[in-house]
């Protein structure tokens, strides 16, 4: 069986600080380089965020399901909420020419992350699945 560290939160943007520090102690248990823990930091913040501003439109009262794990040469990222479903081709990214705050938390996730897709699974809500090669510290 396959090691887990599995985070509930309640869907409060005060929690994402619980989130970005639970993401870079699990990382580097896993021994991932330096720079890797701290771009997967920023991308799961980004992710964590998006589902309370988009799917939970803000509302504070929901739950947010974060597991970590470490497969051969990957680490894996899912990220559960229970919000309307919706699939990878909803989601909109602005263009980057665009000046204005905010709006880059998908070129952020897909510039981190090797792989990202939606389990279509899941029944009632989404999850999203992140991977992401292992480049281990002592390789950096």
């Amino acid at each position: 069986m396959t090691e887990q560290v599995v985070l509930r939160v309640a869907s409060h943007p005060k929690y994402l600080s619980v989130v970005r520090a639970v993401a870079v102690l699990t990382a580097e248990l896993y021994g991932l380089c330096r720079q890797d823990v701290e771009d997967i930091r920023s991308a799961i913040d980004e992710a964590c965020s998006n589902v309370i501003r988009h799917a939970y439109k803000g509302d504070t009262q929901r739950q947010i399901v974060i597991g970590f794990r470490c497969l051969e040469d990957s680490f894996e990222v899912t990220i559960e909420d229970d919000a309307p479903k919706t699939s990878l081709s909803d989601l909109k990214q602005r263009n980057l020419d665009e000046v204005r705050v905010g709006g880059l938390g998908l070129h952020i996730i897909k510039k981190v992350f090797d792989s990202i897709a939606y389990d279509e699974t899941k029944q009632g809500g989404n999850r999203l699945i992140l991977v992401r090669t292992i480049r281990r510290s002592n390789e950096s």
